[in-house]
């Protein structure tokens, strides 16, 4: 059976190759942005140095996996708030689409519009589903100082909140006493 070089499969199929070389990794510095939220409040990474970010990718507001997602993470805030972590929540839905979303499910956290993706493409996680162009189901932990200390590539979205409660306390987020 004879080989074909890696390099001519990604000649051939440009995108075959492109998800893990587009992402950003553990350990580099996240990249800024500045997105308005479901209220039309401009939000940038920036704004949350100094607290941990749960910085969360989703394809669509109101479709089952992110409305349990999102739920999940509604249902732990105050466990986020006591160890001093912002949830944003990120898709390419516009500010009207989130303001809809986070009303009905009475989310406590921003959404972030990215209609044109940019951040989405920047964090490596924009792509094509059902022939529309939508963000991955991923997660970045962005420490205090704005380092990327986690990525979560696969996400369950009823398991995410619990799971990124434990590994940040693993990580050193400390509980703020009451």
């Amino acid at each position: 059976m004879k080989h074909i070089p890696i390099f001519v499969l990604s000649f051939l199929f440009p995108g075959l190759m492109a998800n893990a070389a587009d992402q950003v990794a553990v350990g580099e510095m996240a990249p800024e942005f500045e997105l308005s939220d479901q209220d039309g409040q401009l939000h940038s990474l920036e704004d949350y140095r100094d607290q941990w970010v749960v910085l969360y990718f989703y394809p669509k507001d109101e479709t089952p996996g992110c409305i349990t997602e999102a739920c999940e993470f509604r249902d732990n805030i105050f466990a986020f708030k006591r160890i001093n972590a912002q949830i944003l929540g990120v898709s390419l839905d516009d500010v009207e689409s989130h303001q809809k979303f986070a009303e009905k499910y009475s989310l406590p956290f921003p959404l972030l519009a990215d209609p044109e993706g940019q951040a989405a493409e920047t964090y490596g996680v924009k792509t094509k589903m059902f022939g529309m162009t939508v963000a991955k189901r991923q997660t970045f932990l962005i420490d205090p100082q704005g380092v990327i200390a986690k990525h979560y590539e696969k996400v369950s979205p009823a398991e995410h909140s619990m799971e990124v409660l434990a590994d940040l306390k693993e990580l050193g987020a400390i509980e703020s006493p009451e």
